[in-house]
């Protein structure tokens, strides 16, 4: 093993045992990024179970930055810490406008189902009825995430 896969593997965590950190999370300053970042890792590592990176909701985060997901886990690879990793997103985001990202984080902690694109409504109409327990209310998005894993 190399010095970069050790450090990988420390840093990843294995998410058949953990999960990513919430959406809400901010990295760089943008909600999103520090879960993709477990992710990547955790892809990097083998470690992501049933988690997928660059999924649809990773795509929104590398969308409004303008950052390439696999340029992003290129450098995710090379067993960079969170600072470092925060350092480079803000670097390499085409957006530099404080105000520009608060309103985006805002937006998308607030998104609610029926602002997302159909194709997304329709895979979280048969994802919440069968992952969220019925007791549990859905009111936006990052909710189905932690509910699911616990954080609500």
């Amino acid at each position: 093993m190399t010095a970069t896969s050790n450090t990988i593997s420390s840093l990843a965590k294995d998410l058949s045992k953990d999960f990513p950190r919430s959406p809400r999370e901010t990295l760089g300053g943008y909600v999103v990024a520090a879960r993709a970042l477990d992710k990547c890792r955790a892809v990097i590592a083998g470690t992501n179970d049933e988690y997928h990176f660059n999924c649809p909701l990773d795509n929104y985060f590398f969308g409004f930055t303008g950052i390439d997901g696999e340029t992003f886990k290129d450098f995710v690879a090379t067993g960079a810490d969170d600072e470092a990793v925060a350092a480079w997103v803000i670097e390499n985001s085409k957006v530099k406008d404080r105000r520009e990202i608060i309103a985006w984080n805002n937006k998308m902690r607030d998104t609610r189902r029926s602002d997302m694109p159909i194709e997304l409504q329709e895979f979280l109409e048969g994802y919440i009825p069968q992952f969220i327990p019925a007791n549990k209310i859905v009111r936006v998005w990052f909710d189905v995430y932690d509910i699911e894993e616990g954080r609500i």
